[in-house]
């Protein structure tokens, strides 16, 4: 790990576009509440990625932006910018390894704050080119600072290790594990992992589905209790082994190991989202399909209810732009569904749907985005009251404009402490090609546009003129 000092930090930062700041010490920090609270507060953080940013003249090279919540929502203000060149973070800065390209958080040392994972999916190991790293940025009362590496047990046996990443307690042991998914076959939990170097306690999970040169592995992950029995489960999305269909693998977690229940053949491999849609104690798996096929032109999201025997094999809903009650329409490549999230919005006890739809045409501008907020209900994922943002909706900051992709992610969190989620949304084509950060509050009538903020590279500390894509990528 290279040595740095307080002087060369700062030179480093600002010769990459970024900004050295100091966040406050909160007063008091009570233990987290959850799991992405990473300085105790109280309040859900936001971990955003720009995961081309230049530093150090080293292109895509990658930086991670965090800002805290608070009783006010986040701000640019309150915040941390992470490289690879920031003090104590592993590793050096290089050209491609595109640090961020994945990102989660949890409580993975146990002392009561939230820790940041984050991969970096063309980082070159050794002589293996694009062989991924993973790296764990610790919580504590000040935010995240100092790190270390999560070591790859099976370096030749797959590319972009840390392309996808989960954490949950697999395990039912009241610790946090940590799943990384890669190009490969196979999945790697992680056990026990603390401040100390090594690679801790790991285990191998056969995925069953196809890894290999230009395939997908494990494309994305996501962890939720969808058997209700106090052990979280593991959902990996990509292509099954033996039948080449695409869709979700979903693996229920034990004392002994995490096992296969199901595949859920989704006719999409990009990602799935977990959270309970219905309230009734299970989370529900949402999962995506870009369209072109017999169910939707351009996408569609199909919901699929958690019991206690673990996730039903038939779909609860399938619902695109052409469902009665969703704004919009389904058109050819539109990418409904490119990110989800799941969360209460309007506090009703009901996990709600934030859709992106990278893609979508807004007037005369091409490839602007959308995102659509579809609601939880007692049945599960509803198209009643469904609502749809563009930038050209009143109260959203700035203007529908070509390539702008808004909805290149979503997140649904509760970044105010008032017990409704707000919707997040990055825009990593606006202002070609730095990337925007968006907020939108929750409210009892569902996400709404009043105080709605939004701020890009240079309310950051980082260059507005270099290619950053920030808003890339969030935290699952």
């Amino acid at each position: 790990m290279r040595r740095h000092t307080a002087a060369t930090i700062a030179a480093a930062l600002l010769t990459a576009g970024l900004t050295p700041l100091t966040l406050a010490t909160p007063a008091s920090a009570a233990p987290a509440k959850h799991a992405d609270d990473f300085n105790g507060d109280g309040y859900r953080d936001l971990a955003a990625a720009a995961p081309y940013t230049p530093v150090g003249g080293k292109t895509d090279a990658g930086a991670v932006v965090i800002t805290y919540g608070s009783a006010n929502g986040i701000s640019a203000a309150r915040r941390t910018v992470l490289t690879q060149d920031t003090a104590g973070i592993p590793g050096t800065a290089e050209q491609g390894d595109r640090f961020g390209k994945a990102l989660t958080s949890g409580d993975l040392n146990s002392d009561g704050y939230a820790d940041l994972v984050i991969g970096s999916t063309g980082e070159d190991v050794d002589s293996d080119a694009d062989g991924g790293s993973v790296t764990i940025v610790w919580g504590s009362k000040s935010g995240l600072s100092g790190g270390r590496g999560v070591p790859d047990p099976a370096v030749a046996a797959h590319d972009e290790y840390g392309m996808s990443l989960a954490v949950g307690d697999f395990s039912g042991d009241g610790l946090a594990d940590l799943a990384v998914g890669s190009t490969g076959s196979d999945i790697w939990i992680h056990e026990g992992l603390n401040k100390a170097s090594g690679s801790g306690a790991h285990q191998e999970l056969a995925s069953g589905l196809r890894g290999g040169a230009g395939l997908a592995g494990a494309q994305s992950l996501a962890a939720g209790d969808i058997d209700g029995d106090g052990t979280d489960d593991l959902v990996a999305t990509g292509s099954e082994a033996s039948t080449y269909e695409d869709g979700a693998m979903v693996y229920l977690g034990s004392a002994s190991a995490l096992t296969r229940q199901t595949f859920l053949k989704s006719g999409g491999w990009e990602l799935a989202a977990v959270g309970d849609l219905n309230g009734d104690g299970y989370d529900d798996v949402v999962t995506a399909d870009y369209g072109g096929d017999a169910k939707s032109l351009g996408g569609s999201v199909s919901a699929w209810l958690g019991s206690a025997t673990g996730v039903r094999t038939s779909p609860q809903t399938t619902i695109n732009q052409d469902t009665p009650g969703v704004p919009g329409a389904d058109e050819e490549d539109d990418w409904f569904g490119n990110d989800l999230s799941i969360a209460d919005v309007n506090g009703d006890g009901y996990g709600d749907l934030a859709v992106g739809t990278i893609h979508e045409d807004v007037g005369t501008a091409d490839i602007a985005g959308s995102v659509t907020v579809l609601r939880g209900s007692a049945a599960g994922l509803t198209a009643t009251g469904a609502q749809s943002f563009t930038q050209n909706t009143d109260g959203v900051p700035g203007t529908a404009e070509s390539a702008d992709r808004f909805g290149a992610s979503v997140r649904l969190s509760d970044l105010t402490g008032d017990g409704k989620a707000d919707l997040a949304v990055g825009s990593d084509g606006e202002n070609h090609p730095s990337g925007s950060l968006y907020s939108l509050r929750g409210s009892a009538s569902g996400v709404i546009t009043k105080n709605a903020i939004s701020f890009g590279p240079g309310s950051l500390g980082m260059s507005t003129t270099d290619y950053l894509r920030l808003g890339q990528d969030m935290l699952r």
